[in-house]
């Protein structure tokens, strides 16, 4: 008995430090099934060879993967579409067309899971992703894209200004910003959204593949100098991939740290606390 030539395996999907890697993980090594890259003969060692590679194509996923259980959870358009609060979650927020979504992809190694569009405003949801157990990042619909029907625009302010005000396991705040436009009334806007509740805010200046090094350091040294006491911020490029091991640290940072004592939701005169979000150019 022969196995059909396309079941047959070419070899160990892994090699040095990862087939090590991957041996550990598997409690299998290559060796064992394989001779100079191919299936040692044989039936049933051929079915083993298939099987290990298999193991393989799982274990070097775990291995590789910052979140390797992330999965879509729902969108809402309505507070009492949120998921429940259980564990803790991160929000994360941006200008439309400042490569949120692209960032959302790259930090969690899921291409795909955020969607991305040429065409700004595409997130018109609140999407609540799971990272893992108990811990989800939440992507917020972007602004400052006018396009949309000013009833539309309002809506999600009223939204957005309800999230931030209530949502009690929010544990912090990503902005995304274009490093050629960074800190806008709208970014500053979110921030302020979130200072009353003592999160912490964290801004990623994307796209530091479309400036030089001369450019990008100056304005990411004026931005934490202005947002001291406030906010972090880093440089960040999905091209690049600069600055993604920083953002998923801080990242895990936020879910890692308790949740901030609770700020009065009721200002005098019944009013919620803090800031309402202008709906005019939020998308």
């Amino acid at each position: 008995l022969v196995a059909p030539a396309s079941a047959v395996p070419t070899g160990p999907a892994t090699t040095g430090a990862d087939n090590r890697a991957v041996a550990k993980a598997t409690g299998t090594s290559a060796n064992q099934f394989f001779i100079d890259g191919l299936p040692r003969g044989g039936l049933q060692a051929t079915r083993k060879a298939q099987e290990y590679t298999a193991r393989v194509k799982v274990a070097k996923f775990t291995i590789m993967s910052a979140f390797p259980n992330v999965r879509f959870i729902k969108s809402a358009n309505a507070p009492d579409q949120f998921v429940p609060e259980t564990g803790g979650e991160v929000a994360i927020a941006g200008r439309s067309n400042s490569g949120k979504s692209s960032a959302i992809n790259l930090i969690t190694q899921r291409h795909g899971l955020a969607r991305t569009s040429k065409a700004p405003g595409q997130t018109q949801l609140v999407n609540f992703f799971e990272l893992e157990a108990n811990r989800r990042l939440v992507d917020l619909p972007g602004y400052g894209f006018a396009k949309v029907p000013r009833a539309m625009q309002d809506h999600w302010g009223r939204l957005l200004s309800q999230y931030f005000a209530e949502r009690q396991s929010l544990k912090g705040l990503f902005i995304v910003m274009d490093v050629r436009r960074p800190l806008g009334e709208k970014d500053i806007q979110m921030m302020e959204l979130v200072a009353g509740r003592g999160l912490p805010v964290h801004l990623m200046l994307t796209k530091c593949d479309k400036v030089s090094r001369n450019e990008a350091l100056p304005t990411l040294r004026r931005i934490q100098a202005e947002t001291a006491g406030r906010a972090t911020a880093q440089l960040f490029s999905a091209l690049s991939k600069e600055g993604v091991d920083e953002a998923r640290k801080v990242l895990r940072g936020m879910y890692s740290a308790p949740l901030a004592r609770e700020a009065e939701k009721k200002m005098p005169g019944g009013d919620a606390a803090g800031p309402v979000i202008d709906g005019r150019g939020i998308s």
